[in-house]
């Protein structure tokens, strides 16, 4: 165990004994100080989000003719908001008193295309480098009609050029099916904790899957290697890619909408807090920049990892970001959360994260797997185990004393019942029906205690 001068001691030791902790970031700064902090930083503004936004629109019916899922949004990628009111009294006889506030969840587990979030901003930069392919190549003869980017012509300039990825299932999923369907050749490079379901529908999709008996770092590092030397490759880097980070972005601007339509207020008054499971950090980190430009410091944001692989949580406890693994403090790189199995987190997205979130909690895998079931018991909603890290956070807030001592050091006990709870439920919507149901039987055989 390497020894890490700038990480307190019995931070490191709860951490390295995989105990679930709930961190409140001692680096972050009002919203507008924490943006000016960053501004040498080539980050995307409001502005690009909406562009990003537009970009989505108009290949929605593209989307909507490729993938039949989608004609009732009529091509546009986007999940309901669910408020999540039996889970909220469920939980009660459990952890002996309310959540005070209003609880909801955030479908992305149920995003078309590719059940997750992932969704999102992989098909968004996917279509991005599309588009960039068919201007270059003079294909676009109308700007309004982007249903021509499945014609043959389009078709055979894509097939020449390879995507590639590394991932430990959801965003190679997202890249994978996205590919395909518009003609690009894709090779997934998998690691050692990706789901062998995920594999199988990822071939089936006929995407090229590559695995290594490695953890999700090596995956992604044997990617960009793959890339590096080929013209006709193109590499989507989940640790470092604005265009990701852009598209995971685009959600705030729809959750605003949507938040506005249940008639939810976010203000001063009116906080909402908001529960972002984190594996490398790209979608959380990419939603939560975007939450910030709308809602500044109204809004408050907690990162959810299991206690098998806090990577940015040790990143940023540290300072070192990326120069660190979990691994370095003897914590073996094991849980049932895949999708959050990093070891090593963004050093881009924890760098912008520094000033901006409000802290980070850990959870047990047990604890992921008697939420899974509880959720699916009360409120007839199905995830995978890694989405239900994002629901434990309302409990961390008021039934530990860090979470305590963090409510009553922001001045927010006295607003709690006038606030909105919104935990990001990021995958599960395409998991098959028999490994679900392994989920909730192995949830529903788990004795909690709080």
């Amino acid at each position: 165990m390497k020894s890490i001068p700038a990480l307190d001691a019995s931070l490191k030791m709860s951490l390295s004994q995989a105990q679930p902790v709930f961190w409140v970031n001692p680096n972050k700064l009002n919203t507008q100080e924490a943006l000016k902090s960053l501004s040498t930083k080539a980050l995307p503004t409001l502005s690009d989000i909406q562009l990003a936004d537009e970009r989505l629109r108009r290949f929605a019916p593209l989307l909507a003719q490729l993938f039949p899922e989608t004609q009732a949004t009529m091509g546009v990628i986007e999940s309901k908001i669910k408020r999540v009111e039996q889970l909220q009294l469920g939980v009660i006889p459990f952890i002996g008193g309310r959540i005070i506030g209003d609880w909801w969840t955030k479908l992305d587990s149920h995003l078309d295309i590719a059940g997750s979030i992932k969704a999102r901003g992989g098909v968004y930069e996917v279509l991005l480098f599309a588009e960039k392919l068919a201007l270059e190549n003079g294909l676009l003869n109308s700007e309004h009609d982007y249903t021509q980017f499945n014609h043959p012509t389009f078709k055979a300039i894509f097939g020449q050029y390879n995507i590639l990825v590394g991932s430990t299932g959801n965003l190679g999923l997202s890249i994978g099916i996205i590919s395909r369907a518009i003609g690009f050749n894709v090779t997934v490079h998998m690691s050692n904790d990706a789901k062998p379901w995920k594999i199988a529908l990822l071939k089936e999709k006929g995407a090229t899957v590559v695995l290594h008996d490695s953890d999700y770092s090596k995956a992604v590092e044997e990617g960009r290697a793959a890339a590096l030397n080929d013209p006709f490759a193109y590499f989507i880097d989940d640790e470092n890619s604005v265009h990701l980070f852009t598209g995971y972005a685009v959600a705030a601007l729809r959750l605003k909408t949507q938040l506005a339509d249940e008639g939810i207020l976010v203000d001063d008054e009116h906080p909402l807090f908001v529960y972002l499971p984190c594996g490398v950090g790209g979608a959380p980190g990419g939603v939560a920049y975007g939450l910030k430009l709308i809602f500044e410091d109204s809004v408050k944001i907690f990162f959810a990892e299991p206690t098998h692989a806090p990577c940015m949580l040790l990143g940023m406890a540290s300072g070192l970001h990326s120069k660190i693994a979990v691994e370095d403090i003897g914590i073996e790189l094991m849980t049932e959360a895949d999708g959050l199995a990093v070891g090593r987190p963004s050093g881009f997205v924890g760098e912008i994260m520094m000033p901006l979130i409000d802290g980070i909690y850990t959870v047990e895998d047990h604890t992921m797997l008697w939420l899974l079931h509880l959720l699916s018991v009360t409120d007839k909603i199905e995830l995978e185990p890694s989405a239900l890290a994002g629901f434990y956070g309302p409990i961390q807030l008021f039934y530990t004393k860090s979470g305590f001592e963090y409510l009553l050091g922001e001045g927010l006990l006295e607003k709690m019942q006038n606030a909105t709870h919104l935990s990001w439920a990021t995958g599960g919507g395409l998991v098959p029906k028999a490994i679900m149901d392994d989920f909730k039987k192995a949830g529903a055989s788990i004795k909690i205690e709080f």
